[in-house]
């Protein structure tokens, strides 16, 4: 799997295969959006997981995402998004007092 940075401030976790793809498109992005493949994929970084289905997060993204103690994995469809679980929680509340977003308007389940 691999795990890299995103700028709302949690990290991105793609099955490898899906990553690969997705390093493809953004090492051809043009060089004005070299800082945002910085972002992405300079703090890429490959892990594996252990017997108990853990990861090891490097100390550079466990602060780049602020997380603390309490971590929340999102299962986001094509990856997972690995949040700070306050900062999460204070994300979806923002989210909710800003109410819904006009694409979104005619969306219903």
């Amino acid at each position: 799997m691999t795990l890299t940075r995103h700028p709302h401030g949690c990290l991105l976790l793609f099955p490898r295969p899906v990553w690969e793809s997705h390093r493809e498109k953004i090492a051809a992005w043009p060089m004005s959006a070299r800082v945002w493949q910085r972002i992405f994929l300079g703090s890429a970084s490959d892990v594996e997981m252990d017997s108990a289905g853990r990861i090891l997060i490097s100390p550079e993204l466990r602060k780049a995402a602020g997380l603390s103690r309490d971590v929340m994995l999102l299962g986001m469809g094509s990856h997972f998004e690995v949040w700070d679980a306050v900062k999460l929680q204070e994300n979806e509340a923002e989210a909710i007092a800003a109410g819904m977003p006009e694409a979104l308007q005619d969306f219903s389940f």
